[in-house]
């Protein structure tokens, strides 16, 4: 058995609770796994009673779960999805991320981050903000655009109109960790839009849609997520479709690892990756999220923001 590695995953997430939650006209033509407008109402009630099962799901596995409310006003409609605007580290560093959307800018708050801290008892060092890269046309959008393994410090991106090696550059030279740049395409030859959506790292395993990366990049790529041990689990660009690689492992009060997924995903696995998958974790709580998948193009993982902060 390969001994867990330290501060791969963290003991509290931020979520944020929907209160305008749709599908998002400017999001569609880069994200593919986003699907057609919804017909119909409810999509906000549907919406939230997911977001509620999941947090309270989590809770009960041990996993410190705080919960932030969005404002109706101005509307966000992708506000669930608080990882790809901040990430929060170990070193008390927190970093603000150049997004593609203009809608999705407005969720980045700094009254939330202030709400977290203090309810948590977090301390914060810094604070890294990326967003002028906005300016340039560049984006890089936080823990959907770049998977980190911060036991190796290495940030994993697969290039995308959303993920830009550039920013990425910058990024890594500020938290000292090396860079892994990939090109990865889905079914239809687009890129794939956000890294964690085909690739997620925890500490005994790495999963990973490994047909998805460019022939030449492959071998690379799966010798890097290898090292240190990791069984490096492999799905196919159907399960990658189904949010399977949109995972995310987290610690229980315990110790004990949280594999955090969409009923969706872990359906589509066949049943031997799953029994590899819960060997190397504590628990699995799998939680159906359709609505929020299907309009909103994102699962389980992109629902969660890491707070690796320091205690003040």
């Amino acid at each position: 058995m390969v001994t867990a590695s330290p501060g791969q995953c963290a003991r509290a997430v931020f979520m944020v609770r929907p209160v305008a939650f749709g599908w998002n006209p400017e999001t569609a033509p880069t994200n593919l796994f986003q699907g057609a407008p919804p017909v119909g109402g409810e999509l906000q009630r549907r919406a939230l009673a997911e977001f509620e099962r999941l947090a309270a799901a989590l809770a009960a596995a041990g996993v410190e779960v705080h919960v932030l409310d969005d404002d109706p006003e101005p509307r966000r409609p992708d506000a669930v999805f608080p990882n790809n605007w901040v990430s929060l580290h170990a070193d008390g560093t927190v970093v603000l991320y150049p997004m593609l959307a203009p809608s999705r800018r407005l969720e980045r708050r700094p009254e939330l981050l202030a709400e977290l801290v203090a309810r948590g008892g977090f301390r914060v060092e810094r604070v890294l903000d990326l967003t002028h890269h906005e300016g340039a046309g560049r984006f890089l959008e936080g823990t959907g655009s770049v998977v980190f393994d911060h036991v190796a410090r290495r940030a994993f991106a697969c290039v995308s109109p959303r993920s830009d090696a550039a920013v990425l550059d910058d990024l890594c030279a500020e938290l000292s960790y090396e860079p892994v740049v990939f090109h990865a395409a889905g079914p239809c030859g687009a890129p794939v839009y956000h890294t964690n959506v085909m690739l997620a790292i925890g500490r005994r395993f790495a999963l990973v849609c490994a047909e998805a990366i460019a022939a030449a990049e492959r071998d690379a790529v799966l010798e890097r997520l290898a090292e240190g041990g990791r069984q490096v689990e492999t799905i196919s660009a159907g399960q990658m479709a189904r949010f399977a690689g949109n995972l995310l492992e987290l610690d229980a009060a315990s110790g004990a690892g949280v594999l955090a997924v969409s009923q969706r995903g872990w359906d589509s696995l066949e049943a031997d990756a799953r029994a590899r998958l819960r060997a190397a974790v504590g628990q699995v709580i799998a939680v159906p999220v359709p609505a929020i998948e299907d309009a909103g193009g994102g699962s389980v993982r992109c629902m969660l923001a890491e707070v690796f902060l320091p205690r003040a």
